[in-house]
C-alpha cells in the first residue's frame, strides 16, 4: 500500500493526492484539495500513511470523510454555541496563533490557521454536500446507493459531487481484498458492494460532462496468487502480475494493455511498474513527473524519485 500510495517503501513520504494538491493548488475554498473515504470492515492496513503529506505541508495532506453525518467529529457546533459565538472564538484564536506565527515562523501554524477557518465555511457548506437524499432516485438505483447507509456506493456518489465542487483529488478505499481464505464467497461479497458502483460513477461523470477532464483509476496495491494457497480456498499476495482500470482523463479508451504468461503468474508484454504508473498519472494531470519536486533535507524529492518512464500507450 505505500509503495502504491506513495512512491516509495518508507513511511513518512507525500502521497500521491499530497503531490497532486502540491502541484495543481485547490479550486474550492469551502473544502479541502484532498478527500479520503473508507468503507469495509476496517481502513487499510497502512492508515493515514496512504493519504498524507510526508515531508510536504500537512495543508496538502488527505482528510478523511465520513460517509454521513458530519463528514469529519465535532464539525457541528455543540449545544448552547450559535455561529456569532463560533466566530468570535476562531477570531480570538486567530489572533494567539498569528501572534506565534510571528514569533517563531512555523508554516504548521499557518497551516492550522487555515484549517480552523475551512472548518468554519464547511460547517456550511458540508451538510447539504454530504446529503445525497437530494439525488435523484433514478441516481441512487444505478449505484446501489441508500441514503444513510455507509457504503462503497453511497461514496462514490459523494466522490462526484466533490469532484463538482472543485476538490482536485478524491481518494476511496474499500476493505477488505485480503482473501487468503474464503475466498469465492468473499470475493463475491465485495464485487458485489463496488463493480455496480463503480460503473455508475464512470457512467455518471460522462453524462454530466466530468469524465473527460477526471482521471478514475481502480486497483489494488498488489494481485492474488494464480494457484489456491492451503486447503481453504485462499490466494496469497502476488506482486508480479495484476490488474487495474482507467477511464477518462486522457486515457485511451477501449483497450487492454498488458500480458501475462499462461498461469497469470508474470507480466510477459507491455510490463508497467508503479513508477511507470505514477509518471503517466502526473503527465495526464499536466505535470512532468521529473520536474515536481520538493526540496527537503537538502535533497530535491519527487513521487517517482529516480524511476518512471511514461506509458504512450495508455493515454489518447
Amino acid at each position: 500500500q505505500i509503495l502504491m500510495n506513495t512512491g516509495s517503501q518508507q513511511f513518512g513520504r507525500p502521497s500521491f493526492g499530497a503531490w497532486t494538491t502540491y502541484g495543481l493548488g485547490s479550486e474550492s475554498s469551502d473544502l479541502p484539495g484532498f478527500i479520503v473515504f473508507s468503507s469495509g470492515k476496517k481502513g487499510p492496513s497502512g492508515g493515514n500513511s496512504n493519504w498524507g503529506s510526508g515531508f510536504l505541508p500537512t495543508v496538502y495532506s488527505g482528510v478523511q470523510f465520513r460517509s454521513s453525518g458530519d463528514p469529519v467529529l465535532y464539525l457541528s457546533n455543540p449545544p448552547g454555541v450559535d455561529d456569532e459565538l463560533q466566530r468570535d472564538s476562531l477570531d480570538t484564536l486567530r489572533e494567539l496563533n498569528q501572534m506565534r506565527l510571528d514569533t517563531v515562523g512555523d508554516p504548521e501554524i499557518a497551516t492550522r490557521i487555515n484549517s480552523f477557518e475551512m472548518a468554519f465555511r464547511m460547517q456550511s457548506s458540508a451538510p447539504e454536500l454530504m446529503d445525497i437524499s437530494s439525488e435523484p432516485e433514478h441516481i441512487l438505483q444505478m449505484y446501489g446507493a441508500e441514503p444513510g447507509k455507509p457504503s462503497f456506493a453511497n461514496n462514490c456518489i459523494l466522490a462526484r459531487r466533490l469532484v463538482e465542487k472543485g476538490v482536485r483529488f478524491v481518494q476511496l478505499f474499500h476493505e477488505a481484498w485480503d482473501q487468503h481464505g474464503a475466498l469465492v464467497k468473499d470475493l463475491k461479497g465485495n464485487c458485489h458492494d463496488t463493480d455496480q458502483a463503480c460503473a455508475a460513477l464512470v457512467k455518471d461523470l460522462k453524462q454530466r460532462g466530468l469524465l473527460e477532464d477526471t482521471l478514475v483509476i481502480w486497483g489494488g496495491e498488489f494481485g492474488r496468487t494464480p494457484m489456491v494457497q492451503g486447503g481453504n480456498d485462499g490466494r496469497d499476495h502476488h506482486p508480479n502480475a495484476f490488474t487495474m482500470w482507467f477511464a477518462g482523463g486522457g486515457i485511451k479508451p477501449g483497450i487492454t494493455l498488458g500480458e501475462s504468461d499462461d498461469l497469470g503468474f508474470n507480466v510477459v508484454e507491455d510490463k508497467v511498474h508503479v513508477h511507470d504508473m505514477h509518471a503517466t498519472m502526473l503527465h495526464l494531470l499536466g505535470f512532468d513527473h521529473k520536474k515536481l519536486t520538493y526540496r527537503f533535507q537538502g535533497r530535491d524529492f519527487r513521487l517517482t524519485d529516480v524511476h518512471g518512464e511514461l506509458v504512450p500507450k495508455l493515454m489518447a
